[in-house]
């Protein structure tokens, strides 16, 4: 070292050492010696001229030793001591390269992790995901093929249970050119990932990586720097990094993603990725219902005076025009969107004056959820329909809002529709005008690929013979990129929809019919009227595909669920991004809003349901029970106190949405998969629908109130009616 530091000095330097060595042979005034003095000036000039970072230590370790910096001159020395004449690090062991270098530095990150305080591992944990991933693509892109697959393989084990997907996507990769090629990559590769630490546990990461930098610290730091967005958050700034939080997240088994962890990493619940922006970047929002126009409310009112007339109420019973003006003064007491706020309206016709008088009468006489009794959830009743002989080639299922109808989609490129109660439905009128024979159900044949969904217009059940508030209108979405309208009176195609450039995974309509919103292949979802067969508007900014959307109850804006993991709330008249939640650790799988307008539901293939509350943009609790596979249906109560779930695992469960829970997996269970195996409180075995090998454990949590199994029928979709029953619709797999 000090040769290589004496050889980078002035030339004054190099003169003095080589008449030093001289001096020993003979006296300094022999003239033969002065042609080597000049040799090596010139040498040591030409050295000089190029200034590299050898002949630059020199001079600063030559002024530091003048000036008497002893310290400072020791660790100058120290840290140049493995680098290059242009300052790169010297690689001087077979260690400091490929998979070693990383596996050794990760394998130093984990432990201290594991070995730290309990309230900081949470927070620190969160770190080892992006350091994982980062190492593995820096292999890949530096060509070290073998390296790269043992890394993976090696440690793959730890993220399994929260990020499958994405094990699942990078596995295979091997070349620099997969990184270009395979979406995940692509997606991490062009981002920082970003994780939120309390400002203790970041100093004393700070400190951890600093004493084990020749141990591997520096391999960490650099993938840091590099690849992360690190914010740190006083304790007293956030709640969620208080000590009683941090604690409880210590008790926790799970590791799920912050709700601004991530890629691409933003403020709690907003769609502002800025870093530091805050809270203030969250655009305030109008939840609160839309009541009617002046005229249409003396037009349901009048009506629902008659109906008092006809049939008086029961003794301590409200009136229906009670109830109706008790909810008309909730609504107007709510922050509500302006006219101007939400997309035009046709004019309301008889009809639509018909539908809200029925409303109210299946409101006031609805079961009422009102919320825990002596500590036992409400009870809620299932009617389950299921499907024989479908040979696994349902995709999707609906029930009509009358509650006379059943849509099933299939991948054999068409539709069927039943009655509900088995009833033969009415044929197509006849060129004479005349109706054809009734039939068991109705074949709908249009698309030219699977149908991924279907979905029924809104409606009432009617109360006179004429059905004037019965289900008219079908909507279903396919792979061949087109959303199709049917007529449930003629059973025939009435418009085609085109506009997306991929596959339409989902189609739902808007909370009174006339808009709907698709969400597709092409990372995009659209908003069309049924008058118009070119979309109205276009919501951008999902880095994969929209695989499910929602309206908001006031039809003000949409949501909509991807499987880059992310659920974004939008502004329906401009189309601007008003919400972003992260948290979900693999695809999303379904989306509920709830009636009130303030909470949304969303769910994932992992089993997971988490509840955001919009107005602050805030998670507000993880509720966990279903096997994995995907929970495929969400539906609320009327009150927004009850929500319920079906899925893959075969089962339907109802969960308090008021219980705060503990995640300590503690709760009533009644039953679980397909062949509703007995399990203890915390923890369920669960086969799925038709398995017969035992899978993983899943936790369950204290908010669910019970769960109904099924017969091999994974559950398709669930829905609560207006008076509080729920439907529940799947095919028995054999």
């Amino acid at each position: 070292m000090s040769s290589q530091l004496t050889h980078g000095g002035g030339s004054q330097n190099a003169r003095a050492t080589t008449n030093g060595a001289s001096a020993g042979a003979m006296p300094m005034s022999m003239p033969q010696q002065r042609p080597n003095d000049t040799t090596a000036n010139v040498s040591n000039g030409a050295h000089g001229a190029g200034m590299s970072q050898q002949n630059l230590n020199g001079i600063v370790l030559e002024y530091l030793s003048k000036k008497g910096y002893n310290r400072t001159e020791a660790m100058l020395r120290m840290e140049s001591a493995n680098q290059d004449v242009d300052g790169r690090p010297i690689q001087t062991r077979v260690e400091e390269s490929g998979s070693v270098k990383y596996g050794k530095a990760f394998d130093l990150f984990k432990n201290w992790i594991e070995g730290n305080l309990e309230i900081y591992k949470p927070d620190l944990r969160r770190l080892l995901w992006p350091v994982f991933v980062y190492a593995f693509l820096d292999l890949v892109s530096q060509f070290y093929p073998r390296d790269s697959k043992n890394f993976f393989n090696n440690y793959r084990e730890i993220f399994e249970n929260e990020h499958e997907h994405d094990l699942r996507a990078l596995q295979a990769m091997a070349l620099p050119e997969h990184v270009d090629s395979n979406e995940i990559a692509k997606i991490y590769h062009n981002h920082r990932y970003r994780v939120t630490l309390s400002q203790t546990a970041f100093y004393n990461l700070i400190g951890f990586l600093e004493s084990k930098e020749k141990e591997g610290g520096a391999v960490l730091v650099s993938l840091i720097q590099k690849h992360l967005n690190v914010c740190t958050v006083e304790r007293t700034a956030d709640e969620q990094f208080s000590l009683a939080k941090l604690i409880e997240r210590a008790k926790r088994p799970d590791d799920f993603p912050a709700e601004d962890e991530g890629i691409p990493g933003h403020n709690p619940g907003s769609a502002n990725v800025t870093q530091g922006a805050g809270t203030s970047v969250l655009t305030r929002l109008k939840l609160g219902q839309m009541t009617l126009d002046q005229e249409s409310r003396q037009d349901v009112l009048g009506e629902l005076q008659n109906e008092d007339k006809i049939n008086p109420p029961a003794p301590g019973q409200s009136s229906l025009a009670e109830v109706f003006e008790q909810r008309i003064k909730r609504e107007e007491s709510e922050d509500v969107p302006g006219r101007t706020e939400l997309p035009p309206r046709p004019p309301p016709i008889a009809r639509d004056i018909a539908m809200e008088v029925q409303k109210v009468k299946e409101h006031r006489d609805r079961f009422q959820i009102s919320g825990r009794t002596g500590g036992v959830g409400p009870g809620v009743s299932v009617t389950m329909f299921t499907f024989h002989n479908t040979n696994d080639s349902i995709t999707c299922l609906d029930f009509s809002g009358d509650y006379r109808l059943v849509a099933a989609g299939f991948d054999l490129h068409y539709i069927r529709v039943w009655s509900l109660d088995g009833s033969p439905l009415p044929g197509p009128p006849g060129l004479d005008g005349q109706e054809s024979k009734p039939t068991a159900s109705h074949r709908l044949i249009g698309h030219s690929g699977p149908v991924y969904n279907v979905t029924f217009a809104p409606a009432t059940a009617s109360s006179d013979r004429q059905g004037i508030t019965n289900c008219r209108y079908l909507l279903s979405c396919s792979a061949d990129k087109s959303i199709r309208l049917w007529s449930l009176e003629s059973w025939a195609c009435v418009v085609v929809y085109k506009g997306h450039d991929g596959p339409v995974w989902d189609v739902t309509w808007g909370p009174h019919g006339h808009y709907f919103l698709t969400g597709s292949f092409d990372r995009t979802a659209r908003l069309w009227s049924t008058d118009r067969v070119d979309y109205l508007r276009i919501f951008v900014g999902h880095d994969r595909d929209v695989d499910h959307v929602c309206f908001h109850p006031n039809s003000a804006y949409v949501f909509t669920g991807s499987c880059d993991k992310m659920v974004r709330m939008w502004l329906v008249t401009n189309g601007y991004p008003v919400r972003m939640f992260t948290g979900h650790a693999s695809n999303i799988t379904a989306l509920a809003c709830s009636p009130d307008g303030k909470t949304l539901a969303s769910a994932d293939d992992s089993g997971t349901i988490i509840l955001w509350d919009l107005a602050p943009g805030k998670l507000l609790k993880r509720m966990r029970g279903h096997g994995k596979g995907g929970i495929w249906s969400l539906t609320w109560s009327v009150e927004s106190t009850v929500l319920v779930s079906g899925g893959a695992d075969g089962t339907v469960r109802v969960w308090d949405v008021q219980l705060a829970n503990d995640a300590s997996g503690h709760g009533k269970v009644i039953g679980e998969g397909g062949a509703g195996q007995k399990m203890e409180p915390s923890v369920s075995n669960v086969s799925g629908a038709g398995g017969k090998k035992k899978a993983k454990e899943v936790m369950v949590t204290s908010d669910q109130i019970s769960a109904f199994p099924t017969k091999k029928s994974p559950v398709y979709k669930v829905m609560f009616t207006q008076q509080n029953l729920v439907l529940a619709g799947g095919a028995f797999l054999p």
